[in-house]
């Protein structure tokens, strides 16, 4: 058998094996009810909006007196179950880890009608550090988490030490390049959804076409929600919550902030949210992470910028080790 009909054979198998996989996921509700994460899950009440809500997260404590606390804030399409491995090697160094779910995502309450914007879901994350007890904290935030992490360190300096942003978004201004949409527009594409759609943007835009079984558990909570009849409301959260990422770039507030500020950009990363409705005339070419960490890092008044050559915008999925060798140290 020669390797053209050996990967031949792999990837006519493949969507059968992946379809086989998706069909043993079971359904899970707007709040993954049943959805196993890592570590013990608390919810802390809070009222926003006139809404009487419920955010999830994980509060990890190291076996002697912690160093520090560490805060991690996650992206659009994930939660924080996902920032398991880099949560076990903190609290291996000490530190207390503190994992929120924002409201509309992971096991946080998905509201009927609710306004996202990242003023907002900060000074709900400020209420639940504050009813722990943390007066002060490193801020590390991924994607969509990075433009929280950066407006949190905007609006409650006083509690960052230092802001950690991997493969952030929002480093440019994207209503410059593209036209606005109603959530509306987003509501369709995210009911639009299907196991095959959300696998196949994810190795695109995530892992440069690659796949690895390491990455399906990521898909997990997604698919088992598509199953569900809550599905419709999961939709239109996902929906609203494109909002702030279009209305409230950081690239503007970054060079304001005074707290030390790590850049770890994944030189490959090509994320650029309203790519398909860029404005007629423009030739800007949205989601140049290798040339946006660069601009963006000569703005801070404390700025550290680190490339991951090659990496996409998941660096700590991809190539964990790489990732572990700059991250780690900086703690």
């Amino acid at each position: 058998m020669t390797r053209y009909t050996l990967l031949f054979l792999c990837l006519a198998f493949f969507p059968a094996f992946n379809a086989a996989a998706d069909a043993d996921i079971p359904a899970y509700n707007a709040t993954l009810d049943g959805f196993a994460y890592p570590f013990d899950v608390d919810d802390f009440a809070l009222e926003s909006q006139g809404l009487d809500l419920q955010m999830a997260y994980m509060d990890l404590h190291p076996a002697n007196q912690a160093k520090g606390v560490v805060v991690l804030l996650h992206g659009k399409n994930f939660s924080g179950f996902y920032w398991e491995r880099i949560a076990r090697a903190l609290v291996k160094k000490s530190y207390r880890v503190i994992i929120p779910d924002q409201i509309g995502f992971g096991k946080s309450s998905r509201p009927q009608h609710y306004l996202y914007s990242f003023a907002g879901l900060a000074n709900n994350t400020q209420k639940l550090l504050s009813s722990l007890g943390v007066e002060r904290a490193t801020i590390v935030g991924h994607s969509m988490g990075g433009m929280l992490a950066t407006k949190f360190s905007k609006y409650f300096a006083d509690t960052v030490e230092r802001l950690i942003l991997i493969n952030p978004i929002g480093l440019e201004d994207y209503l410059q390049y593209v036209d606005y949409q109603d959530p509306a527009v987003f509501l369709v594409n995210e009911l639009n959804k299907t196991p095959s759609s959300i696998r196949s943007y994810q190795q695109k835009n995530y892992y440069d076409g690659k796949w690895s079984p390491a990455y399906e558990a990521l898909l997990e909570p997604h698919i088992g929600q598509l199953k569900h009849k809550d599905y419709p409301l999961v939709a239109m959260n996902n929906a609203l919550t494109y909002n702030p990422i279009f209305s409230e770039p950081i690239i503007y507030d970054l060079p304001q902030l005074n707290m030390p500020v790590t850049l770890i950009i994944g030189t490959r990363d090509r994320t650029g949210p309203g790519r398909a409705f860029k404005k007629s005339g423009v030739d800007y070419q949205l989601g140049q992470y290798q040339t946006l960490g660069k601009q963006v890092a000569a703005t801070l008044q404390q700025g550290q910028l680190i490339e991951l050559e090659g990496l996409g915008h998941m660096p700590q999925f991809e190539d964990w080790q790489r990732f572990e060798t700059v991250f780690m140290p900086l703690f």
